[in-house]
């Protein structure tokens, strides 16, 4: 994120004075931009296959509780999150599924689901966001400062609310699994 707001100052600097920024800088802010590319990848990666193991944990659990409650079939826990246009409801509906079936007992009527769409709302958004400021940064000349600027301010947005999506994902992944825990524990 350093790294990014870093770059936003650089890219303006630029656009001001093409004097106050070297070479040097450049070609440094560059490297440090590719090796925490990399370690955003990896982190990245490292989170959705935590979240995917839980998700397959809380749904066989879930299924317990509830057999008939889920609209889809297993196999789209996993294909749901990487089959374009389908991924723009189907994880959000097993995840709905999941929390119907483990609230059951604390909420015999459908259980309120704010913070579900909540963090959905800000993972889309953030997923959107990203998509355009990469497709900005893709069409943008290397000289063409304004439209690099506009692909770095929209990075830091979607930097900003990925974040947002995932202090809602803690959220949503601590009360689905306190709902299930209930169901354990006896009374």
């Amino acid at each position: 994120m350093l790294v990014t707001f870093s770059y936003v100052d650089t890219v303006d600097r630029l656009i001001t004075d093409r004097d106050s920024v070297s070479g040097t800088e450049i070609e440094g802010l560059n490297r440090m931009l590719a090796v925490t590319g990399v370690l955003d990848t990896l982190i990245s990666l490292t989170a959705m296959v935590t979240f995917l193991i839980w998700l397959f944990r809380v749904r066989k659990n879930a299924e317990i509780l509830a057999p008939t409650g889920h609209r889809l079939i297993r196999p789209w826990l996993f294909l749901g999150w990487v089959i374009p246009v389908i991924a723009l409801w189907f994880p959000k509906r097993i995840v709905d599924d999941i929390w119907y079936a483990s609230a059951r007992a604390t909420h015999p009527a459908r259980p309120p689901k704010l913070l579900i769409n909540l963090w959905w709302a800000a993972w889309l958004t953030a997923v959107l966001v990203t998509y355009g400021a990469r497709r900005l940064l893709v069409s943008a000349d290397e000289h063409d400062l304004e439209s690099l600027m506009d692909s770095a301010s929209f990075d830091v947005l979607g930097i900003l609310l990925y974040w947002v999506a995932a202090a809602l994902a803690i959220g949503v992944i601590h009360r689905i699994t306190k709902a299930q825990h209930r169901h354990r524990t006896p009374r």
